[in-house]
Order: C-alpha cells, then structure tokens, then sequence
C-alpha cells in the first residue's frame, strides 16, 4: 500500500484497530459504521494476530477465515461504500520463529501488517505480555521478570530492533510503547542515560531501513502521551520518514481520537524542519 499517499491526500483514515476476534470491545460492523460516521475515508481492521504462545487478547488461527469473510460482508454494505475499508492484522513479533516476516503471514490475503512488539521473554526464554493496564504489568514484573525492569527494557528494545532486521511488516507499530508501563514502574527512568540509549539506538535503526512509522495515540486521552514520545518525534521528521497517525481502537469512540493533536505536532515539526 501506498501510505504516503493516502495521508498527504487526506487527514481521514485509521490504519489501526480491533475486532471481536482479538481484544476489541465491539464487532467489526459497528466499528465500520463508527468510522463513516467520524468521516474516515480510510479505515483498517488490524486484530492481534494469531500467535504460537497462549493469549486471551490474540485471535486464533480458527477465526482468520471468518475475519477475512466479515472485511469482505463489510465492503459490500452500500451504507458504508463512502469509506475504504482493510484487511490487516498487527502481527506479534516473537524472534525469529514467528513474526511479519513469517510465512503464516506472507501468505494470507492481508492489505497490510502492523509489526509489534507485546511479549518478551524473560530470564529463562518464557515469553510474556508486558502490554495493557500497569496492574497487570506489576504482577508480571514480580511473577516472571525478578522485578529487573533494565532487563526488560533491555529486551523489548532489542526484540523491536530484531523485528525491524526482520522485516516483512508495513507498518512499525508503537515502537517505545514499554515507555508507559517500564515510567509507572521505576518513576523516571525514561530520563535516565541507559533508557534514552535503548530509544536512541532503535531510532538509529528506524532512520536506516525506513519503515513507515506509527504515531499511535490511544494512551493520550488517560495516559497524556503518544507512541512514540514527543521527545523523539524530531528525529523521525527531520529524517523525512512516512508516519501514520492511528488511534488503535479498541471502542467505537475511540476511532479519532486524539488524532488531530498528533497530526498538528507532526505538520509543526515538519514545518520547522523544512
């Protein structure tokens, strides 16, 4: 797909979101509907994808037929046809046995893939979410992760570094999204040299091999802040990167929002930059 050109084209689109096949709080319909009415022009589908770990937020393996059928119902509601809609999925990075660049997902009919990094493995190789609400995140960090959170920093960076080598995604998604959980957790350590490193490194790397990048903003309504930060997001223009503005929704109401924002600091920068 052509990003580029959809987003110099027109602010209204959404390349990422959730289903009733993974952990989205509505079905696809509704949420197609919810787009047309917030004027999207461009919306995708993107659930978890299926993985080789158990997970309650992934779909399985079992329902990417029915997922494929249902983009396609959608496509074909004349009430809708203002609006183009997507097949995709965010495909969870889990080293080199399965991820974008995974044959799985080469060969299913998808428009697109979001490249993510959700699990990590811990001390022992047993990989495990540190994504979603922080209370969950604690308990991780003391059942599985010795509470070492330099080591998990540590390697959801090189997990995300492995995947950009990897390839086979056509969009980076929320590429320091540890930031959140990693700040509730050791209250400053985003200031710290050794986390600044771990971002800077990736950063080097992302302006290397160029991927389209997200700037996801579902955590600023509760949370007051973007995927990535805005510390790094003058790095990312000034390199002339593609980067998507996507709400990652997982309600109806959630399909702008905070988009605008995100939009008017990346169209300043960009500005003071040229």
């Amino acid at each position: 797909m052509d990003f580029n050109s959809i987003i110099t084209s027109t602010p209204h689109y959404n390349f990422h979101s959730h289903t009733q096949f993974c952990d989205g709080r509505a079905d696809m319909e509704t949420m197609a509907r919810a787009a047309v009415a917030a004027g999207m022009k461009h919306y995708g589908f993107s659930p978890h994808s299926p993985i080789i770990i158990p997970s309650p937020c992934n779909m399985s393996m079992d329902s990417v037929d029915r997922y494929l059928d249902e983009v396609d119902r959608i496509k074909s509601i004349p009430e809708l046809a203002s609006c183009r809609f997507y097949a995709a999925m965010e495909v969870d990075y889990l080293g080199a046995e399965w991820g974008p660049a995974c044959g799985y997902f080469r060969c299913l009919p998808l428009d697109y893939t979001i490249g993510s990094v959700h699990f990590i493995p811990n001390q022992e190789g047993e990989y495990f979410d540190i994504d979603g609400h922080f209370d969950r995140f604690r308990e991780t960090m003391a059942e599985h992760f010795r509470e070492d959170i330099d080591y998990v920093v540590d390697t959801f960076y090189r997990q995300s570094a492995d995947m950009i080598r990897a390839g086979g995604f056509d969009i980076l998604g929320h590429f320091d999204k540890v930031g959140q959980n990693a700040a509730y957790f050791a209250p400053g350590i985003e200031d710290g040299s050794h986390y600044r490193e771990c971002v800077d490194r990736l950063i080097d790397l992302i302006v290397e091999r160029r991927p389209v990048v997200e700037m996801n903003t579902k955590a600023r309504q509760e949370h007051g802040r973007f995927f990535p930060g805005e510390r790094y997001l003058p790095r990312l223009t000034d390199a002339g990167l593609t980067i998507v503005v996507n709400s990652d929704a997982h309600h109806p109401d959630r399909i702008d929002a905070s988009r605008d924002e995100a939009m008017s600091l990346i169209d300043r920068l960009r500005h003071a930059y040229a």
